[in-house]
């Protein structure tokens, strides 16, 4: 069952069966775990921006301990599975190598409604991925995690979305903006936090960053787990976000359409 209030110490870890360790989901958990764990540095970002506003700045702290916690338990999962993994190790290459405008005191958006837009995405990404993950993976304890950061995600998306309704009374920006920002949102999707992420987690120490490579290392494995399902209910809730008819027969084709790409992107060959 999963629990909104879960701790890591909740979880069930006498139940990790190493048998049914997917290797392909699990260079994927690496990544995950770092990109997670990172949360601080988003939670930073948005209090600079948000500065004024005491109330969404402690959500968005209560946030980011949330997002951390992911971190922890896909981590300490990936270190079951994979003993040689070392996670605060993978985590420091990381860190060192991706960096967040931290010092930003304005949205990269263009305005606060711009900016929870955006976290909107954010989350409906998230939520969807790891629902695919938790259907794709047979490994119990993995299935667990990914099912609470399932809702998890799914919870953050309706605190951003809520905020973002406080916003708009203010700064009223027009649906077709807001569309566009969610729009290149979800192509950044394919930017370099995750491919420096999956480069982290999973090569060599020593070895170069080529992102080429690696954006379509993890892009070919993660596209391929995702189902129409998925990408239809990320539609509507993106249509929500971006102030539109979730309920319109476009998310359905723009739905089928993302997961054709998706398809499509999962078999693309590795650059050589």
């Amino acid at each position: 069952m999963v629990a909104e209030n879960w701790t890591i110490e909740g979880i069930d870890w006498g139940r990790f069966d190493p048998s049914k360790v997917d290797p392909d989901i699990l260079l994927l958990v690496k990544a995950a775990s770092l990109v997670e764990y990172n949360g601080g540095d988003y939670a930073t970002y948005l209090s600079n921006v948000f500065s004024d506003d005491e109330s969404f700045c402690d959500a968005a702290e209560l946030w980011a301990g949330e997002e951390v916690k992911h971190g922890e338990a896909l981590g300490r999962w990936a270190q079951m599975a994979d003993p040689d993994f070392d996670f605060q190790a993978s985590f420091k290459r990381f860190r060192e190598g991706f960096h967040l405008h931290l010092q930003a005191e304005e949205s990269i958006r263009g305005s606060r409604s711009g900016e929870l837009v955006a976290r909107c995405m954010v989350e409906i990404g998230t939520s969807s991925y790891y629902s695919s993950l938790a259907e794709a993976a047979q490994e119990p304890v993995l299935k667990e995690i990914c099912q609470h950061i399932a809702a998890d995600e799914l919870r953050h998306y309706k605190l951003f979305y809520t905020h973002l309704k406080r916003y708009l009374e203010k700064e009223r920006i027009g649906r077709l903006r807001r569309f566009l920002i969610a729009a290149s949102r979800f192509k950044e999707t394919e930017d370099d936090e995750l491919s420096y992420a999956f480069y982290a987690a999973n090569s060599p120490e020593g070895s170069d960053y080529d992102r080429r490579y690696y954006n379509r290392a993890y892009i070919n494995r993660a596209f391929r787990y995702y189902s129409r399902k998925q990408f239809k209910r990320g539609m509507a809730m993106m249509w929500k976000a971006a102030g539109l008819n979730p309920q319109s027969r476009l998310v359905d084709v723009a739905g089928y359409g993302l997961h054709l790409f998706a398809r499509w992107r999962a078999k693309q060959v590795l650059p050589a």
